[in-house]
């Protein structure tokens, strides 16, 4: 069988400035350049910022991958190339969230699903690669579910949603102003996305930064000297900013405080910035609720271990699913001979059958009954004579035993193609 090959560039050897190097273009270009090389027979592509996976099924997949290395003009110092085993179980770790920078991210799992199906949707991979990212699909799902790798937050960005959550129950309805549209920032606003809150407000000293990020989730930008107003009539607000000094002060606060519709209406204040974005004193005053980034490094370092505890069971499980998929492949190797000598014995049933009933036809009237007789026992003749080489060549299959498959191949002269 004609295996999978595979060039792996990723954030564990490149930087985000070699990735970006290494695309060459869209999603499609690169499916396009790839299968049209004649020793290409099926092609898939992953890039995410993260990293640049091309996946091949040919006769000389290394030496493919490696000239088009070269003719890109990839690092050798970034670049890594898998045989068969390797490839697929990388793709089934990367489904699982193994090979992600935040180990057991769901993210990643869309991801695969998405660039898998564009490459199929343009006819670029075939029976070999199906197989193998349906493989790594289906695994991704299942050590999700029966594994607690992607519980729990590990980004503070994404702590400080979930503490929000907690403290308040829920954030449906609720309103948020987040302070800082850097790194951090962004990713509270993308933690949020999904929350049903009422609204989002994004604060920046450049508002333009504001502007792009806010568009970004349906939300507000609102210019960062009149910020005090908005968090007025907030239920939430998480300060992210790189400022060298605290942006909130207990006195704003307390001015804010003062000038709330509904007095008795808590404000939670989540500052996850260093240093620190909100004056601790805040902490004292009525109706205010102040969090810091220590307490949430403190969660998602507990996450992250409690993530990295079930590593072992999803490997595990990798394990099982890869001997699966072993049994899958060797057995659509002989599918597929005993698919074209079903095919070919099939033509001559048919040829025959014709020859039957044409010289019957020259002596006897036949009915559609004498018809039906003539066919069924063409056919079951045909299934009885193939029931028992169809066993042995999958018994074949499953020892691995290819030299009894092409030699049942050339003693048929079936077309393998």
């Amino acid at each position: 069988m004609t295996e999978i090959f595979s060039m792996i560039i990723t954030h564990t050897k490149a930087s985000i400035e070699d990735i970006e190097h290494a695309w060459h273009g869209t999603v499609e270009d690169l499916l396009r350049r790839l299968h049209s090389h004649e020793l290409v027979l099926e092609c898939a592509v992953l890039m995410t910022c993260n990293r640049v996976e091309v996946y091949v099924v040919s006769p000389k997949g290394s030496r493919v991958l490696f000239d088009y290395a070269k003719k890109m003009g990839v690092p050798e110092r970034i670049v890594e190339f898998n045989d068969h085993e390797e490839s697929v179980l990388h793709l089934m770790r990367v489904a699982c969230g193994l090979e992600s920078m935040i180990v057991g991210e769901d993210q990643i799992l869309g991801q695969v699903k998405e660039l898998y199906y564009s490459a199929r949707q343009a006819g670029v991979t075939g029976k070999v690669l199906d197989t193998a990212f349906e493989k790594a699909i289906h695994v991704g799902k299942r050590v999700r579910s029966e594994t607690r790798i992607n519980k729990g937050s590990v980004s503070i960005g994404s702590a400080a949603v979930d503490l929000a959550e907690d403290v308040l129950g829920t954030l449906e309805g609720k309103t948020v102003v987040i302070i800082g549209a850097g790194t951090m920032g962004t990713l509270v606003a993308h933690a949020l996305a999904h929350k049903n809150v009422s609204a989002i407000y994004v604060a920046n000293r450049t508002f333009e930064r504001a502007e792009a990020l806010a568009e970004e989730l349906n939300g507000f930008a609102v210019r960062y000297g009149e910020m005090n107003k908005y968090i007025a009539c907030s239920d939430v607000v998480i300060s992210a900013t790189s400022a060298p000094h605290a942006v909130i002060t207990s006195e704003m606060l307390r001015q804010i405080m003062e000038n709330r519709e509904n007095r008795n209406r808590d404000l939670l204040l989540i500052d996850i910035a260093t240093p620190r974005d909100i004056e601790e004193a805040a902490s004292e005053l009525p109706d205010v609720k102040l969090y810091n980034i220590d307490g949430l490094k403190e969660l998602s370092d507990r996450n992250l271990q409690k993530r990295l505890q079930e590593v072992g069971i999803v490997e595990k499980i990798i394990g099982e699913e890869y001997e699966l998929l072993q049994l899958q492949y060797k057995r659509q190797r002989a599918d597929k001979i005993i698919a074209t000598l079903y095919s070919q014995i099939q033509d001559l049933r048919i040829r025959e059958r014709e020859r039957a009933v044409n010289r019957l036809s020259a002596k006897h009237t036949l009915g559609d009954f004498e018809r039906q007789v003539l066919d069924d026992l063409t056919h079951a003749i045909t299934n009885k004579v193939l029931a028992e080489p169809t066993k042995t060549l999958r018994d074949a299959a499953a020892e691995e035993d290819l030299d009894f498959l092409e030699t049942t191949a050339a003693l048929f002269k079936l077309d393998m193609k």
